[in-house]
């Protein structure tokens, strides 16, 4: 019997798919970004940016840099936004997820404080869709920490 085309999505796909509609509930006026964690293909946490729990919304004027004029990366001492894997990370450990060896899928690459988190939180795999300033030392420390990364391919089977 002829083995039939599977015609879900691969892992990727989806794992990326969900982080993507995860970006669709940043509160940020400048960016959506989403992130989840997943390990031996199951969510363990999702986030994306924002302002923090309990501090008024970007889009309704909690964040003044980012409702401001300010050039995208400058200023960013005054942002008050969380970034997505910030969230998804803080987010296992508010609910209490143990995320080492996992995986986690961003809609951007991360940023050098992001990074930093992802290592010491134990996540072992990075697979990002966007490049958004993928820093030499971001990569650099991955490799040095044993932290795997990737861009995102999306499947031809789509």
């Amino acid at each position: 019997m002829a083995k039939t085309k599977d015609p879900r999505p691969s892992w990727d796909d989806y794992f990326m798919e969900i982080a993507q509609v995860v970006a669709k509930r940043s509160n940020c006026l400048r960016r959506h970004v989403g992130a989840v964690i997943m390990k031996d293909n199951h969510i363990l946490s999702a986030g994306y940016n924002g302002t923090p729990r309990g501090v008024r919304n970007c889009f309704d004027g909690g964040c003044p840099r980012c409702a401001g004029t300010v050039k995208s990366g400058a200023n960013l001492e005054e942002c008050l936004c969380v970034h997505a894997e910030q969230n998804a990370i803080c987010q296992a450990a508010y609910y209490g997820h143990a995320i080492a060896g996992g995986t986690i899928y961003i809609t951007l690459s991360p940023c050098l404080t992001c990074a930093k988190l992802i290592i010491n939180s134990g996540v072992r795999e990075v697979v990002y869709d966007g490049d958004y300033s993928f820093l030499d030392a971001v990569k650099k420390m991955f490799k040095a920490a044993g932290v795997k990364y990737r861009k995102f391919k999306r499947s031809k089977t789509k």
